[in-house]
């Protein structure tokens, strides 16, 4: 809806994707995948507990894990157990941004990471 000029909460009529004009894309989102991958042993899943994960969010940086409450990481995911987005009106800055969220997020525990 917001793609298309329109306001989300009012939805009124149906999207003709292949005829309406869009606005002008001013925001880029880049993604990284958080892993638990052993990089001694080819990147394979490892298992162990996680003891704490150091995050902050910031305007342009969010993002989430999927941690249980004792620590472990469900035992049906593969070795992926967050994600961080970063924003930034091009693709460089919301780079950036993402790189020193990297930079300062701190996972500790039993699990190897690269």
């Amino acid at each position: 809806q917001r793609f298309y000029g329109r306001d989300p909460s009012q939805p009124t009529s149906e999207i003709d994707f292949m005829t309406e004009e869009y606005r002008d894309i001013d925001n880029h989102v880049i993604a990284a995948r958080i892993t638990a991958e052993n990089p001694d042993d080819g990147f394979k899943p490892t298992s162990g507990r996680i003891e704490r994960i150091n995050f902050k969010s910031t305007p342009r940086v969010w993002g989430y894990f999927s941690v249980g409450a004792n620590g472990g990481i469900h035992e049906f995911a593969d070795s992926q157990f967050g994600h961080l987005f970063a924003s930034g009106p091009t693709r460089e800055e919301a780079r950036k941004h993402l790189i020193l969220a990297l930079r300062e997020l701190d996972v500790k525990g039993d699990i190897r990471t690269a």
